[in-house]
């Protein structure tokens, strides 16, 4: 419900914003610059979506997950799904999600917050490579590397596999 209200009122707010600037400058040169808008987002999309694919490819090449590419991917469709929309404060924040330096600056404003996404929520201030948790999961990544030991992490996990079909043992 709170996403709900902040979405409807940042949409209530851009056109506020489209309508007063459009009523100071004009019909003709706001739809330029709300279709000028478009068409560099769709450069900036082709742009940073080619790097961010390569990116990921390699990384998958190299036996890694590519999670960094995967939310910046998100990011990218997130911008221009915002630079589609008409509105000067919707193409702003889609252009922060475009281009990369401001991008890093909306992820690190955003990581201030604690963020609840779909059982996992990111803890702010944590230091370990990764900080995404279950909110369950109230042990923390230092003390389970501290029980299992530094290989570890390197180790396959060992262990049987039984089928749904198989019956218990």
């Amino acid at each position: 419900m709170p996403f709900l209200l902040l979405f409807t009122f940042f949409a209530l707010l851009d056109f506020v914003v489209l309508f007063a600037v459009g009523s100071q400058i004009g019909l003709l040169i706001t739809l330029l610059l709300v279709l000028a808008t478009g068409f560099i987002g769709l450069h900036l999309i082709r742009r940073e979506g080619m790097a961010t694919l390569q990116r990921a490819q390699q990384r998958l090449a190299e036996g890694e997950l590519p999670s960094d590419e995967l939310l910046t991917g998100a990011a990218l469709i997130f911008g221009g799904a915002l630079l589609m929309a008409p509105g000067f404060l919707s193409d702003a924040l889609g252009f922060m999600c475009l281009i990369p330096n401001a991008r890093r600056l909306l992820g690190k404003l955003l990581a201030r917050t604690n963020i609840l996404i779909r059982g996992f929520h990111y803890r702010h201030g944590q230091t370990s490579g990764n900080d995404w948790h279950s909110p369950h999961d109230d042990t923390p990544d230092e003390h389970r590397a501290s029980h299992e030991g530094d290989d570890s992490r390197h180790q396959p996990l060992e262990g049987d596999f039984i089928s749904k079909d198989e019956p218990h043992r």
